[in-house]
């Protein structure tokens, strides 16, 4: 194993080089030639040697004339605002910031923990952090205080940036006091607290390491960006749901900064100017990539929306975005076109916006159903595509490449690998398997440039969960398959797989299946208890909005479909309407949470869930089903 470490270890420290050798090595799928030119490529960054990435956001466009373009859109329906942002103002909020951090001792090889809801002083924060060359650790608005203290505790920030509160629809949430009650846990204690105030009447009782943001920023000079490494850590980022000892996702400046250059134009085809609209949160890397860096990084107009898909105000918000900013790239999860088309199913609210300026709609973040697919592509009539990459990747590690690329979408696949992930099909030995045949998701090594650099202050804890799982490759922990025209079939996590007497079935094919049926908005199937065949399949759906078909009709009719599409042997014979389902604030289904209440197995509730309220009802939808 020792080889791999090494090999791995050389691919960080002067990723200039190993781009420039890989380049000429590696098959990389449809690369463009004028990337790999002595021009455009990698080396490029380093051609004036100012490698900051709040620099090559902010101070590159504002040198190159674009100073008065706008870089930000903020529109907040929860609190009935919106702001522009150009990047001369940027610059000035983020320099200043920077500065006001300088004066606290903040510098280069610090960390700063920001726990932000959707506001621009988040983006004004990472961007700071950036400039300085610190280290920063997003959490994401709304954690619990135990978890945010076994953050602090990870990452040791010297500082923490939040806000007083943050709004969910109908609730405001206690960011400051999370913050403070965090810090009576944590056993690291931060020097300071820049406290954002937000006039929406949360109480914030006052400490005595508290400072004011707008006070620091008013009384700061701005400073010059801080020249760093390649391989610098530009932030570590925790996977979500964790539990115990988290796992922070480490991620370099250089080779991030690359890809997701790349990735603007390459897959998402949007060009310096357009606007370009990730429905994610900061929080997220998603947010990360694709709010923050990546189109600041390709001169795009970012929106930052404060708001739900739904009930800010209503199953239109996404078309009014779209519409009033000429957005030309969308990026959501499919959890978020689920809950629209629950809202309002025949797409009505839609006929009252203009989409002329919508070129593709991506989705990623969980699997996405066919029938989710289908009829976003039927309502807006733009290419729909699915897309798949994880925390650990930063960019999409397969895709359709719409610059390079026939947009030829396959329903139910998220596309071919994009260029520098040599995504292979294997068994767990190690080898390749024939196409259509499902085995474990790997990426042969080297990765490319922007994935992870490792696991925050636990290397072993790297190797052994991602690198030396199968000789040679990197473990995604997926499951799926290829078929014959190189389209990677992703088909969930490789323990979510159902063993029925030794048969080993997909949630996620029975899933596509039930979601077809024309009364089911969204479903979770997993695998329950069974003494005789180890586990059966249990199927959890709710209806969409105006159903009026009993629950027997639509269990008698979902399990019709399952025999029909995927035969008796996935033995389904429960299938309950429930009103809503467990899911993490970044719209993931919990269902080991859900496997395990109703095996009576013991459970944590975890952290990311977007409302506690609902394991009660589940709980009760159990009890009254025998389950």
């Amino acid at each position: 194993m020792e080889v791999y470490r090494d090999f791995y270890k050389k691919s960080i420290e002067n990723p200039k080089a190993f781009w420039q050798e890989q380049a000429q090595k590696i098959s990389w799928h449809q690369f463009p030639k004028t990337i790999l030119s002595n021009k455009q490529n990698y080396p490029q960054w380093f051609a004036d040697g100012k490698l900051n990435m709040s620099y090559l956001c902010i101070d590159k466009h504002i040198e190159d004339g674009y100073g008065e373009e706008i870089a930000v859109i903020y529109d907040s329906p929860v609190t009935n605002r919106k702001r522009t942002i150009t990047y001369n103002e940027l610059h000035s909020e983020v320099a200043r910031l920077a500065g006001g951090l300088h004066k606290m001792g903040v510098q280069k090889g610090d960390t700063v923990l920001i726990y932000m809801p959707m506001i621009p002083q988040a983006v004004f924060s990472m961007l700071a952090c950036a400039r300085l060359g610190v280290t920063h650790t997003v959490v994401f608005g709304g954690f619990a205080p135990n978890e945010l203290a076994v953050r602090i505790d990870d990452c040791k920030p010297k500082v923490i940036l939040t806000a007083s509160s943050g709004v969910e629809v109908d609730r405001i949430l206690p960011y400051k006091p999370f913050v403070d009650s965090a810090i009576e846990l944590a056993t690291h204690k931060p020097q300071y607290v820049i406290l954002f105030k937000r006039l929406l009447g949360a109480v914030v009782p006052d400490k005595e390491y508290d400072i004011d943001y707008k006070s620091l920023v008013t009384a700061s000079s701005e400073i010059d960006p801080v020249i760093v490494e390649a391989n610098h850590p530009l932030y570590v980022l925790h996977t979500s749901g964790t539990t115990g000892k988290p796992k922070g996702i480490v991620r370099d400046t250089g080779g991030y900064a690359t890809a997701l250059k790349f990735s603007m134009g390459y897959i998402y085809n949007v060009k310096p100017g357009e606007v370009f609209w990730a429905a994610s949160d900061v929080g997220w890397v998603v947010g990360h990539s694709f709010i923050v860096y990546g189109p600041l990084l390709n001169r795009n107009t970012t929106v930052l929306f404060e708001g739900k898909p739904v009930k800010t105000p209503d199953a239109s918000a996404f078309w009014r975005i779209i519409s009033e900013y000429n957005v030309k790239s969308v990026f959501a999860a499919p959890t978020a076109i689920r809950a629209i088309r629950k809202e309002d199913p025949d797409g009505l609210m839609l006929e009252n916006f203009d989409l002329s300026s919508l070129n593709y709609f991506f989705l990623a973040g969980e699997r996405s159903d066919t029938a989710t697919v289908e009829w976003l592509t039927q309502k807006i009539n733009r290419p729909v595509i699915d897309h798949w990459w994880q925390t650990e990747s930063g960019w999409p590690m397969a895709s359709i490449m719409t610059k390079i690329d026939d947009v030829k979408i396959k329903y139910g696949s998220v596309a071919k690998p994009v260029c520098g992930f040599d995504i292979q099909i294997v068994d767990e030995e190690g080898n390749q398997l024939p196409d259509d045949k499902e085995g474990f998701v790997v990426v042969k090594l080297p990765l490319p440039p922007g994935t992870l650099m490792g696991i925050w202050n636990n290397e072993e804890r790297f190797f052994s969960g991602y690198l030396e799982q199968i000789n040679g490759y990197y473990f995604t922990g997926d499951g799926g398959f290829k078929d014959s025209e190189g389209y990677l079939y992703i088909t969930g996590r490789v323990d979510d797989v159902i063993n029925v007497a030794g048969h080993r079935l997909s949630t996620a094919e029975m899933e596509e299946v039930i979601s077809s049926h024309n009364m089911v908005a969204e479903c979770a199937v997993f695998g329950i208890h069974d003494e005789i065949k180890g586990q059966t399949p249990l199927a959890l759906v709710v209806t969409k909005a105006g159903n009026d078909v009993a629950e027997s009709v639509i269990e008698q009719e979902v399990i019709a479909k399952i025999r029909s599409n995927i035969g008796t042997i996935a033995t389904l014979k429960r299938v309950i309407v429930v009103d809503r389902l467990p899911k993490t604030r970044s719209g993931k289904i919990l269902r080991k949470l859900l496997r395990d209440i109703a095996d009576k197995k013991e459970y944590t509730i975890p952290s990311t869930i977007d409302d506690p309220e609902i394991i009660n009802e589940i709980i009760q939808v159990y009890k009254q089903h025998k389950i």
